[in-house]
């Protein structure tokens, strides 16, 4: 059951019991749908130094960029983040808020 509602957490879905006692999931589209399918690293520069590891690739995934910012966050520039790469820390952290890295 905490794996799945990992999941849901991951997805910024809210889980709701009906009266019936059926499972209904209410997703917060206003944020976590604003995050692209795929990351490009060329858009992002503090993640492509951060991604200085992953060879051979123009674009990540949602869980790569997340688990990149939250392991490197101490090397980030905070001051000289620009606005687009500031609010994509902020969606993917909605995004995956409560899952276990």
């Amino acid at each position: 059951m905490g794996a799945y509602l990992n999941v849901v957490s991951a997805l910024d879905l809210n889980l709701h019991l009906s009266a019936r006692g059926d499972i209904e999931y209410e997703a917060d589209r206003d944020r976590v749908g604003h995050l692209p399918v795929r990351i490009s690293l060329a858009d992002y520069p503090q993640l492509k130094e951060l991604a200085w590891h992953v060879q051979g690739v123009d674009e990540l995934s949602l869980v790569a960029a997340h688990s990149i910012y939250e392991r490197n966050r101490r090397f980030l520039d905070v001051e000289n983040l620009s606005d687009s790469e500031q609010e994509l820390i902020e969606l993917l952290g909605v995004a995956f808020e409560g899952a276990v890295s």
